[in-house]
């Protein structure tokens, strides 16, 4: 039994009340003075320290293996894990004993003094989810924020409304606590990206969130995590939310904004072909590739974001039948107007004739692709943590 009251390992004889996850990547440096600030904040709390790393190449194994002489602390580490830090914490979460679980990032600008702060709310019963926020009244952030920096999170945290509602200044905070009870109550769990706490939010359905003011502080050693392509990132976790959020309506309004820019794409070839002498109906029909492209692009994003949802194992294969279906429908009905219309304006042959190839679109793949329905499938992912969290309650 050590001396040192904050090296004492006495609670990992019996069953942890908190479990505090720390994802990691390259983060050695940071790990001693982190966990030893965890231990002096929980006090006498049972706790134990779950360590995921995606295999960090820096001495991170090494540093583990000490602290865990001293303090109830466990590493698990993930060759080749591509699902990022939110994938890391349900990892985590899967080898969890505690029934109250702690998120909170390895790079010390989360301060572990908080923790009985962070955990008080759910102690005693006056919150389902508890976020450590830099912008509640009395947070700080150690950093002085330049006027894009501000204006990035002003937006990002704007986007998030809908699913942390109006009162919750942080909700892209990797600071957490949640009751296991909770989390058991999670539907769909795919994070993408860094915001795991915002995808459990929206997902467990916590209706009693409560914010707790900290000192966000600045990054004392190792490098930023955060660049251009989490933030892409972050975009494209909020579609998955809205998806999730809005079923029915969020599919619809995307369906409609693709569908927009596709026809401004083929507008623009279909002007440039009448201003060359074409007449309207082969130009018309002409011109629809150019909206088949710019669908294109849409639809790579959607197979993209959405590949543990797709319903189709060929989603191209089926695109391009679709595709090839919609511009039928275009020289069709380009075909019917010439045939039957003696005196129509250019651009009323355009309007109806992208008419009848967008409801052919609209058809076709909310049929093969159902994109237009919501999500229809279990992600593999939840799958791989309800499993994994399943195989670790029965060893323990």
């Amino acid at each position: 039994m050590s001396g040192d009251p904050i090296a004492d390992k006495r609670y990992v004889t019996g069953r942890p009340l908190v479990s505090v996850i720390v994802p990691t990547l390259e983060e050695a440096e940071n790990l001693p003075l982190l966990v030893r600030r965890v231990a002096r904040a929980m006090g006498g709390h049972a706790y134990e320290i779950i360590i995921v790393d995606d295999d960090s190449p820096d001495n991170t194994r090494a540093a583990c293996a000490s602290l865990a002489r001293r303090f109830p602390l466990s590493l698990h580490v993930r060759p080749g894990a591509a699902d990022g830090l939110g994938g890391a914490v349900l990892f985590g979460f899967a080898q969890a004993r505690g029934e109250v679980l702690v998120v909170m990032d390895g790079d010390l600008q989360h301060p572990p003094e908080s923790l009985p702060e962070l955990l008080a709310p759910l102690e005693r019963g006056e919150a389902d989810f508890v976020l450590g926020s830099r912008h509640a009244p009395g947070g700080t952030v150690a950093e002085r924020w330049g006027f894009l920096r501000r204006l990035n999170s002003g937006v990002a945290t704007l986007l998030a409304r809908p699913f942390a509602g109006r009162s919750c200044t942080d909700p892209m905070s990797g600071f957490f606590a949640l009751r296991r009870d909770l989390l058991d109550a999670a539907e769909r769990l795919t994070p993408l990206g860094y915001k795991i706490g915002l995808e459990l939010m929206c997902k467990c359905g916590a209706r009693r969130v409560v914010e707790v003011p900290i000192h966000f502080g600045a990054r004392a050693r190792g490098r930023s995590k955060l660049t251009l392509a989490q933030q892409f990132k972050y975009l494209e976790h909020l579609s998955r939310l809205y998806d999730f959020t809005f079923p029915r309506l969020s599919p619809a309004v995307k369906f409609i904004v693709a569908t927009a820019v596709a026809w401004l794409a083929g507008l623009s070839l279909f002007l440039t072909l009448s201003r060359r002498g074409m007449v309207p109906m082969p130009a018309a029909t002409l011109s629809y590739p150019a909206a088949i492209v710019a669908t294109a692009a849409f639809h790579m994003r959607y197979v993209r974001t959405q590949r543990n949802f797709l319903v189709s194992g060929r989603p191209w294969r089926d695109f391009i039948v679709t595709c090839l279906c919609e511009w039928a429908a275009c020289a069709a009905c380009a075909t019917w107007i010439a045939n039957r219309v003696r005196e129509i304006h250019a651009m009323e042959v355009f309007a109806l004739t992208y008419a009848a190839a967008t409801v052919t679109r609209y058809v076709l793949r909310k049929e093969l692709l159902q994109d237009v329905r919501g999500l229809p499938a279990e992600p593999q992912m939840m799958q791989r943590a309800t499993e994994a969290r399943d195989t670790s309650r029965r060893a323990a």
